[in-house]
C-alpha cells in the first residue's frame, strides 16, 4: 500500500511546493486545512486521487485526529503573521502545534516535521515569537523525535516579501523603511521544502532543530536598496521616525489585513538570521539558492512595462 503523508497548511505558500514533492515521492497527500476549494487546485500536482483535499484545523480535535489517521508522515506548516482575534497565536501556533503532535503520537505517525520559525523565543515580548516557542516545546513534550525546522523570511515568486516592497516602490514617491538595520537571512521556498523532505527522509534528525537561512544576509536598507534595483526604481529611502511607525501599527489593526502590527514592529526590532553554531542547511546535505539567482526574475514585472509572464519566473 502506498504511504500516507498528512500536510497541514499544505495549500499555503511553502505548502505547495512540499505537497509537489511528496506527490513526486509517490506519498498519497493530504491536504489537511479550513479551505478545502484552494486545497483543491494542487488535485493537478499528483497522479487521480493522489492529492486529497481533507477539512481540518488545527485548533479542532476531531479534525485533526481523522487527519493523521493512517499517516506514516504529518508535516505541520500552520502559522499566522497576525491575530484576528486575540488569542489567536496561542490558540494555533502554540496549542495547535502541540495537538497536531500529540494526535500525530497517538495515531503512530512514523515521521512528523514541524515548520516553525527563527525567532522562536519563549522570552519574547512578541506574541508571534512566544507562541512558536511555546508550539516547539510543545511539539518535543508529545513527540521527542520530531524534527522542527526554523526558516528566515521565506522568497519565492508569490512571496509577501519582496513582492509587497516591489509594490511599493511602483506605486510611492519614495521608499519608507523601518527598522533599516535589522538583518534578514532569506531563503528560497523551494529550499524550504527540501529541508522538509530531509527531515522525512534522514535517519539522523530525530529530535534535532534546524535554522534555515540563504547565503546572503541583508539588512532591512538593502532588501530595500535591492529591490529598487531590480524593479529599476528611482526612490530615496526614507527612514520613518519611529512615533509615527508606531502609530501606523496601532491604526493599521483596525483593517482586515494589517500592513504593519505592533507585535510585528517588535518582530522588526530583532535580527533574524541562523544563529550562530546552529544546524542548517549544511546538516541536512542542502545548499541553498542565492536571492539573485531567483528574486530578479519575478521583479520584473513591477519595472515599466514588466509583463505578466515575468511574475512566474524564477
Amino acid at each position: 500500500m502506498r504511504q500516507v503523508a498528512t500536510v497541514f497548511g499544505g495549500a499555503g505558500f511553502i505548502g505547495r511546493h512540499v505537497v509537489q514533492r511528496l506527490a513526486k515521492q509517490g506519498y498519497i497527500v493530504r491536504v489537511a486545512g479550513r479551505d478545502t476549494v484552494k486545497a483543491a487546485r494542487l488535485r493537478p500536482l499528483g497522479d487521480v486521487a493522489q492529492v486529497v483535499p481533507v477539512a481540518a484545523s488545527v485548533t479542532d480535535e476531531a479534525s485533526v485526529a481523522r487527519a493523521v489517521a493512517g499517516a506514516s508522515v504529518v508535516v505541520n506548516l500552520v502559522g499566522i503573521l497576525f491575530e484576528r482575534r486575540p488569542g489567536d497565536f496561542q490558540r494555533i501556533q502554540a496549542e495547535g502545534a502541540g495537538r497536531v503532535a500529540r494526535l500525530a503520537a497517538a495515531a503512530g505517525v512514523a515521521r512528523l516535521v514541524h515548520v516553525s520559525a527563527i525567532g522562536a523565543d519563549s522570552g519574547s515580548q512578541s506574541l508571534y515569537a512566544r507562541s512558536k516557542a511555546e508550539g516547539e516545546q510543545a511539539v518535543f513534550a508529545a513527540f521527542p523525535a520530531a524534527t522542527i525546522l526554523r526558516p528566515s523570511v521565506v522568497f519565492g515568486p508569490d512571496d509577501q516579501f519582496f513582492n509587497r516592497f516591489a509594490g511599493l516602490a511602483a506605486v510611492l514617491p519614495f521608499m519608507p523603511v523601518v527598522e533599516g538595520q535589522t538583518r534578514f537571512q532569506p531563503v528560497h521556498v523551494g529550499d524550504v521544502a527540501d529541508a522538509v523532505m530531509a527531515a522525512i527522509t534522514r535517519d539522523d534528525v530525530a529530535g534535532k532543530v534546524f535554522e534555515l537561512g540563504g547565503p546572503r544576509v541583508m539588512t532591512m536598507r538593502e532588501v530595500m536598496a535591492f529591490v529598487l534595483e531590480h524593479t529599476q526604481r528611482r526612490r530615496a529611502l526614507v527612514a520613518l521616525p519611529g512615533g509615527l511607525v508606531a502609530m501606523q501599527a496601532r491604526l493599521g489593526e483596525w483593517l482586515p489585513t494589517p500592513p504593519l502590527t505592533r507585535d510585528q514592529l517588535i518582530l522588526l526590532g530583532r535580527d533574524n538570521v541562523v544563529a550562530e553554531g546552529a544546524a542548517g542547511f549544511g546538516a541536512l546535505g542542502l545548499a541553498p539558492k542565492a536571492v539573485e539567482a531567483v528574486v530578479p526574475a519575478y521583479l520584473a514585472r513591477y519595472r515599466r512595462g514588466g509583463t505578466r509572464r515575468a511574475a512566474f519566473g524564477g
